[in-house]
């Protein structure tokens, strides 16, 4: 088959994705608690938790659990509800969690035996570290004083030594990792001078920073308006990148969201990546909302190659403004645009004019056609809101919390403690026909890196095996519009044998080291013709 018949069929079926624009689902009208942090597990199951220190939430805790802090600063009782829940993505059902100190606006990530280890949090809980291992049973358990200095609106990071990185925090011009290693990691954090430089006196502006492992082994990290390349190993900046154009912040409060785009052609001598920031609020956009003036959010997106020694940004206009989005990376490469506000900035009644129409963003798409908006949502996602990708290829979205405690009327933006889903166009049943089907290897298969191994795949209709390819995705840590270690890879694979009318099977050849891809489990999928199959775990070590 020619390249220009491929192209042109990989056009048509772009074309025809565009054209089917999601659709939305309500699951739950309430699961109790506001959906402000997420994290999808290897047993299909999401954690999602929100602060202790509000008040009572609306799940309650089982078999008259409950939680007394002295140090709680709105209840001066006994508190019997839950801040945490565990969803079963299958059955559609939740059960509370017990979390005991104040996890407000912390971070986390899962490692190399799928355990969620959440960092910091508020009052009691910033200097904690919390885990939570995948079990019917299992509930958090929290270690004291694990952390070296308070941890607030900080940003975690998977390395590839299976420790992470904790980066910045409220007034936390530095770094440490957990777990520590060696007696300089156990004495103080290591200052990071950037966090001063993009740090705006009363407004901050560089907090959950967006913070990526490039293919070098060194960090991308970026904080306001601005970004440096970090070689945390030997303690140095290796290099400054350009400011983003415009000079605007991008990072909390201004809080725009950031993805690291798939990383391609593994197997090439010098692997590229490149990095797309997107929406934000102008600067002073904070301090002018006291005066009753929201400003317009940013409709700005900014593609950096950050493995380019000449990097330079280039920018796109987004259908509309956007503070306080989450971006997803959809299991084909494309990425999901979706909740925020079109005014203002994040804080607590801060911004207005939610946005409801999520926005598909084509990674490998054209310049001034990469944008194309989805199906509105009847539910406003503001300040606090949550989403994340599930096994199936569905997005769950919850949360939105803009007032300082629950409040339910008479308010612009009530909190909110449903849960639904949004499904991609390639969920639409119209392309049943190419979505394929994982039949071999079996679901939490382990994988080597480097080291080939065998898949089989099964499509309802026309298989067409040029257009066959396989994506791996490590499941992030969401919160605050930042998905923490989000990270797509497309594999190389060999020449795909069809064994049947719709049955193939070919050889995939995994990362060749865990610098591309720290050990852990990850999503694999199939993706045929622009649509993918449902996803299964694997482990790579």
């Amino acid at each position: 088959m020619t390249t220009l018949v491929l192209l042109l069929l990989l056009l048509l079926s772009v074309t025809e994705a565009s054209n089917s624009n999601g659709q939305w689902q309500l699951l739950q009208k309430s699961i109790g608690i506001v959906a402000m942090h997420v994290q999808l597990l290897n047993n299909d199951r999401l954690i999602i938790y929100d602060r202790t220190d509000f008040g009572f939430s609306n799940l309650t805790l089982p078999n008259g659990t409950c939680r007394h802090d002295p140090s709680e600063k709105v209840l001066n009782q006994t508190d019997c509800t839950a801040h945490s829940l565990e969803y079963d993505v299958a059955s559609d059902t939740f059960r509370p969690l017990f979390v005991q100190t104040d996890i407000w606006c912390s971070s986390g990530t899962t490692v190399a035996n799928g355990t969620l280890i959440q960092t910091g949090g508020y009052n009691d809980g910033e200097r904690k570290i919390r885990s939570f291992t995948p079990c019917e049973t299992c509930d958090w358990q929290e270690t004291d004083n694990a952390l070296l200095v308070k941890r607030w609106y900080s940003t975690d990071h998977y390395l590839p030594d299976g420790r992470q990185i904790i980066i910045g925090g409220r007034r936390q011009f530095n770094y440490e990792f957990y777990p520590k290693i060696n007696s300089a990691e156990y004495d103080k954090p290591y200052v990071l001078p950037f966090l001063f430089e993009t740090y705006d006196k009363g407004v901050e502006n560089n907090l959950y920073p967006f913070v990526f492992l490039n293919v070098d082994g060194n960090l991308f990290i970026f904080a306001n308006s601005r970004a440096i390349l970090f070689d945390y190993q030997n303690d140095i900046v290796v290099r400054t990148y350009p400011e983003i154009p415009g000079g605007d912040p991008r990072s909390y409060p201004s809080t725009g969201s950031a993805v690291l785009l798939p990383l391609r052609n593994l197997e090439a001598p010098s692997v590229e990546a490149e990095v797309l920031i997107c929406g934000g609020a102008p600067r002073g956009a904070f301090q002018l909302v006291p005066q009753g003036v929201f400003l317009q959010a940013l409709d700005s997106c900014a593609r950096i190659m950050i493995t380019d020694p000449n990097a330079t940004w280039t920018v796109e206009s987004m259908p509309m403004g956007r503070v306080m989005s989450d971006m997803v990376m959809l299991p084909n490469g494309d990425i999901l645009i979706i909740n925020g506000a079109q005014l203002g900035t994040a804080g607590w009644d801060k911004a207005m004019e939610p946005v409801l129409e999520p926005v598909i963003y084509k990674t490998n798409g054209w310049v001034g056609s990469r944008f194309v908006l989805q199906s509105a949502s009847s539910i406003p996602r503001m300040y606090h809101s949550t989403a994340i990708l599930v096994r199936d290829g569905r997005v769950l979205v919850g949360g939105s919390n803009p007032h300082e405690k629950y409040d339910f009327s008479n308010v612009s933006y009530p909190t909110d403690l449903s849960l639904e889903a949004f499904s991609p166009y390639y969920l639409d049943p119209q392309f049943s026909p190419l979505r394929p089907m994982i039949v071999e290897p079996c679901s939490h298969a382990n994988v080597t890196y480097g080291e080939k191994f065998k898949m089989g795949i099964e499509v309802n209709g026309t298989l067409v095996p040029e257009l066959v390819s396989v994506t791996m995705l490590a499941p992030p840590f969401n919160t605050h519009s930042f998905s923490m270690n989000q990270r797509l890879l497309v594999l190389s694979i060999g020449q795909v044998n069809v064994t049947g009318n719709w049955t193939c099977e070919f050889e995939v050849t995994p990362p060749g080291s865990a610098v591309l891809a720290p050990p852990t489990f990850y999503l694999l999928f199939v993706v045929h013709q622009d649509i993918p199959s449902e996803g299964i775990w694997i482990k790579i070590q």
